[in-house]
């Protein structure tokens, strides 16, 4: 992320509020747990933590500052856990601003790979959505822009293609939830050249785990992974359950740990993108990126064990 210029003052008073949404002393530095995974993507070789944190639904407060401090203090665990990617998108309400407030207030951290969308029916419409967008982040230019659940692809794609040309963008890709048109996403990694496909994966959604992961592999795509814990219905339903004889083979301490694991463990994936309203969890999801992940069998033998329950 290309960042605007700051002063010192801004960069002092961004490290403060970067401590107190952490919830940490000043002065102090806090206890680093160990580095997150860091995985390739594959058209640059850029290496990028392998979790990354979405903020669908959770980041959607509108003007509410309680509700915007908690999500600045969510970041500010995110970042400092070793996290880097944030994904948004102009369909999520008042998030994209909802993170410029944060980013604002922690002192525009240079570690972000700032991650968003483009979501419009009419392709011309894309590139003033876009620099709203970037208007509301506020950074100069984005890391990787998705056209998002295919609408409009081929307009919009055009455009990201061009403004990488022209050094306005570094990377384009493009994004579809909850399993559908998995036939187009297809044509499209086989046809365009685009250097991100996000897709929804976890441990009961394993469709893509037959053409669109294996197709990634092939073409040299970088995959994210939306909905890990399905929307949190999955967590949910795990909840109260205790864990399996296998998590302490993973270093799994929590369930969200080991479903996200279990999608690290495929090769295909470079990122998983959970949301979240807690600072712990934030942490709790980027320390899965850490320790063992599970071979074929132990992944098949989670899959069967959660199916189960």
């Amino acid at each position: 992320m290309t960042l605007r210029p700051f002063s010192r003052r801004t960069a002092l008073a961004g490290a403060a509020a970067f401590a107190a949404a952490s919830g940490l002393r000043p002065g102090r530095p806090s206890a680093r747990p160990a580095s997150p995974e860091l995985r390739r993507i594959p058209s640059s070789g850029e290496a990028i933590p392998a979790v990354g944190l979405g903020s669908w639904i959770t980041f959607n407060v509108g003007d509410d500052a309680a509700l915007r401090r908690e999500c600045t203090a969510v970041m500010a665990a995110f970042l400092d856990a070793g996290g880097r990617m944030i994904d948004s998108s102009p369909m999520y309400g008042s998030a994209q601003a909802v993170i410029g407030h944060g980013l604002a207030a922690l002192g525009h951290p240079p570690a972000v790979f700032a991650t968003d969308k483009v979501w419009t029916s009419a392709g011309s419409d894309g590139p003033v959505q876009i620099e709203r967008s970037r208007g509301l982040w506020g950074v100069e230019r984005f890391d990787l822009l998705q056209v998002h659940n295919l609408l409009g692809w081929e307009a919009h794609l055009r455009t990201l293609f061009a403004m990488k040309e022209q050094g306005r963008l570094r990377y384009a890709g493009i994004t579809t939830s909850e399993g559908r048109r998995h036939d187009l996403v297809e044509r499209i990694m086989r046809t365009q050249p685009i250097d991100f496909v996000q897709i929804s994966y976890n441990i009961l959604d394993r469709e893509v785990e037959g053409r669109i992961l294996p197709l990634a592999q092939e073409r040299g795509i970088a995959v994210i992974v939306n909905r890990p814990f399905r929307q949190g219905s999955l967590t949910r339903r795990l909840e109260g359950t205790p864990l399996p004889g296998w998590a302490a083979e993973i270093g799994a301490t929590t369930w969200a740990q080991a479903i996200l694991k279990f999608i690290l463990s495929h090769p295909a994936v470079t990122v998983t993108i959970p949301a979240t309203t807690r600072p712990d969890h934030a942490r709790e999801n980027v320390a899965a990126a850490t320790g063992p992940l599970p071979d074929d069998a132990l992944r098949r033998r989670m899959a069967d064990d959660v199916g189960d329950l």
